[in-house]
């Protein structure tokens, strides 16, 4: 899988070597945090401690693991580590606050990046929107599971 993803990113490159792909990531990644969001907002609160299976990380555990690995990748190009957080119960609000915070830093730092940046960072820039894609595919599987319609996925 991994050598796959590589291939397909390495056909990509090429394709935005002339532009400045500052705006295509930033549309990206304002694209993805309003998908995420309405796909966390649709699972009742009362279902954000559902798996379908105990091999899985729960609803809520998914969404958490995307906000801690923007913070890492994001940390990775931007040199800036995340704080240590101490672990709190979240509901549904604390959960929705920190994904839109996860992903305001990573609208942030995508926006700040000069072309050379982005150049230069485009692996951790493509793994970490492969990252969130994979576990918010995740979420939409459980809410299918729990007989919830997925919101559509706008671009």
């Amino acid at each position: 899988m991994k050598r796959l993803f590589f291939v397909l990113a390495m056909l990509t490159v090429p394709a935005l070597a002339g532009d400045n792909i500052v705006p295509k990531l930033l549309q990206h990644w304002k694209t993805s945090k309003a998908y995420t969001l309405a796909i966390a907002q649709q699972m009742p609160e009362a279902e954000y401690n559902f798996k379908p299976n105990p091999d899985q990380m729960t609803f809520k555990e998914q969404l958490l693991h995307i906000v801690g690995m923007n913070e890492y990748f994001f940390s990775k190009i931007t040199g800036i580590k995340p704080p240590v957080k101490k672990p709190v119960t979240l509901d549904k609000a604390r959960v929705i606050q920190a994904l839109t915070e996860s992903f305001d830093d990573a609208i942030r730092t995508v926006g700040n990046l000069t072309h050379d940046q982005a150049d230069q960072n485009i692996e951790t820039l493509l793994l970490a929107a492969d990252h969130t894609t994979h576990h918010r595919g995740q979420c939409v599987v459980y809410l299918r599971a729990r007989g919830i319609k997925p919101a559509e996925y706008q671009y």
